[in-house]
C-alpha cells in the first residue's frame, strides 16, 4: 500500500495495489475509486484533500493487535519536515 499526497493539486491518492487499474468512477463527489479488470478497490482519490482531511501532510499508520498481544508495541507516526518530501520518524508506545 502506497500513499502519496500532491499539494499542488491538493490530491491524496492511496493505492492498495500495484494491479492495472481498468475503470475509475467518482461514486461521491471528490472520491474517485479505481477498480481492476475483476472490479476490485485496487486505489482511491481524494480531491481537495485539505478540505476533506485533519491534515493530508501528516500519516498515522497502526496495526490493530490481537487481545492479549504485548502492550509494548509501537504507532509509528510519520510528519513531513518544513518542506515536502523531507520526513521524520517518531515512534511512541501504542495505548490499548
Amino acid at each position: 500500500m502506497k500513499v502519496t499526497y500532491d499539494p499542488e493539486v491538493d490530491v491524496l491518492r492511496i493505492v492498495l495495489s500495484g494491479t492495472p487499474i481498468e475503470e475509475s468512477d467518482e461514486s461521491k463527489p471528490g472520491i474517485i475509486l479505481d477498480y481492476d479488470k475483476a472490479g476490485n478497490v485496487v486505489g482511491m482519490e481524494i480531491l481537495d484533500a485539505s478540505r476533506r482531511t485533519d491534515n493530508p501532510q501528516t500519516m498515522e499508520y497502526a496495526i490493530a493487535r490481537p487481545a492479549g498481544a504485548d502492550p509494548t508495541s509501537v504507532l509509528i507516526r510519520e510528519k513531513p519536515a518544513a518542506k515536502y518530501g523531507a520526513r521524520s520518524l517518531k515512534a511512541k508506545p501504542r495505548q490499548g
